[in-house]
């Protein structure tokens, strides 16, 4: 069940699963995407492994605030608010959840937002584990195709909006493994119910291009690390990863044949197993 909390001056929805007493672990989505995109099945895994794992729409989509009144970047213009903001507003969640600190696990968007967390606050991160991401885009650019399936204009409805979740997730997707039709256009389908707001997706992507490298500040953390990474990533491709992990001092990284821009059930398992070994590690 959803649940909203003040947070940063935004309201933020989330939901928990597994026991407060476990292991406090924060998981952060990526562009686009909301917290039901963390599979609740996934989510037990975690919680199955010792987790208290909390999930949570970013700003301007699923059911946390829209900053409607900022509109849709025009390019080249300011951004309304950067990546930092949003990693505020992920530390201003465990304070409304009145956790001191949290691991936190980010995806694509989310790990940049997890890098910024612990940059920002490094108290509050236990530990840090950044999934098919990076320290900038210059750092991995997209390919052409897929950059031109983020791109695709947005849905006049419904039906066209699960087709073109279809769509783009065959070309980022992982293409060795089963792409799981069915579930893509079941989430798909829950996220324009949820809320369906292009020029808020717009105001994330402005932020991820607006926001700078991090790089020289990842050089500066002395936080646990763990950098996982598909081998054939397309939206953000391996090189991400590698300067994500060559940034942060001491950090792991695990990369994976065949896997591209998602998260494939058949490594759900393996995600689960690297990160709850990191996390109990931690004193």
């Amino acid at each position: 069940m959803t649940s909203r909390a003040s947070a940063n001056g935004i309201e933020i929805a989330y939901d928990t699963f597994g026991s407060p007493s476990g292991r406090p672990l924060l998981l952060v989505m990526g562009l686009a995407s909301q917290m039901i995109h963390w599979d609740e099945e996934f989510c037990g895994l975690l919680a199955d492994h010792g987790h208290h794992v909390v999930r949570f729409d970013n700003r301007d989509v699923g059911e946390s605030t829209h900053l409607h009144d900022a509109g849709a970047p025009a390019p080249g213009t300011d951004a309304p608010y950067l990546i930092g903001d949003m990693a505020d507003d992920a530390a201003g969640l465990l304070d409304a959840l009145g956790l001191e600190a949290a691991h936190v696990v980010g995806v694509s968007m989310g790990g940049m937002i997890a890098q910024s967390m612990a940059i920002r606050h490094p108290g509050r991160v236990l530990s840090l584990t950044s999934i098919m991401s990076t320290p900038s885009p210059q750092a991995a650019p997209p390919t052409d195709a897929a950059m031109a399936a983020l791109m695709s204009p947005p849905s006049p409805d419904r039906e066209t909006a699960i087709a073109r979740a279809l769509e783009t997730w065959k070309v980022i997707g992982s293409p060795g493994y089963p792409l799981d039709e069915e579930r893509i256009a079941r989430i798909a389908g829950l996220s324009y119910d949820r809320a369906y707001d292009p020029a808020g997706v717009a105001r994330q992507f402005t932020a991820i291009i607006s926001s700078g490298d991090r790089a020289p500040q990842l050089k500066e953390l002395s936080v646990p690390a763990l950098v996982l990474h598909g081998e054939q990533d397309q939206l953000v491709p391996l090189p991400g990863g590698i300067a994500t992990a060559d940034a942060i001092p001491g950090a792991r990284l695990v990369t994976y044949p065949g896997m591209g821009h998602d998260l494939p059930r058949a490594l759900w398992g393996d995600f689960v197993a690297e990160i709850s070994a990191l996390t109990s590690a931690v004193r």
